[in-house]
């Protein structure tokens, strides 16, 4: 097995980019949960069994090195439930946002949230009814709910006002699901996802 235990840069770095053209990189799909461990074993598109010990939270386009082969990292994209305030009769939608913010702050389901440009995004953390039903009595006539896969990093501290897409593919359509308060019409198409499974290796998961 390969292991791949340093950070040489970005796909965005000059000339990391120039090694990765000349290079035959791996390339590996990383979720949520890996990304942020310091160690986690993977298998690249090629199929090579690869171990990752990188201290660092690892972002879209990071290149990393065994030593002979370099490694190129995409992130994987998120289903989060999405909620836009687009169509509510608020001439201050930013008051509506903090408010949900607020909300968000104070609950107790302890729920990631990122908000942008009106919109609240919550990466799935329980079945759709279950996190519909909690949002739903909040909302305002004119407030949709719907899914889109955004990229893990819309939900970093800091980064919910100012984040990198990368090649995730977010997009703000309104997804497979959405529905509007206020109106009686419901569209539940259900996207079944394929989850990515990952294990430990060399003493399990990092900090």
């Amino acid at each position: 097995m390969l292991v791949a235990e340093e950070f040489v840069g970005t796909v965005d770095d000059e000339g990391v980019a120039e090694r990765v053209e000349s290079d035959d990189p791996l390339r590996i799909a990383v979720d949520g949960t890996e990304r942020r461990r310091s160690r986690f074993r993977t298998t690249a598109e090629d199929g090579t069994d690869l171990g990752v010990v990188v201290a660092r939270e690892l972002r879209d386009g990071d290149v990393l090195t065994t030593g002979d082969r370099l490694v190129v990292v995409s992130l994987e994209a998120v289903e989060a439930l999405v909620v836009d305030f687009g169509g509510v009769a608020d001439p201050d939608r930013a008051a509506v946002t903090a408010a949900l913010e607020l909300g968000h702050a104070v609950g107790n389901r302890h729920w990631d949230l990122a908000v942008e440009d009106g919109r609240a995004y919550l990466p799935l953390a329980d079945t759709r009814e279950r996190m519909e039903g909690t949002v739903e009595p909040h909302l305002s006539d004119g407030a949709t709910v719907g899914y889109e896969e955004v990229p893990p990093t819309l939900f970093d501290e800091g980064d919910a006002a100012d984040h990198s897409h990368g090649t995730a593919g977010h997009s703000h359509g309104e997804g497979d699901h959405s529905h509007s308060h206020g109106d009686d019409g419901h569209d539940h198409g259900v996207r079944t996802l394929d989850p990515k499974s990952g294990g430990d290796f060399a003493g399990g998961e990092g900090s």
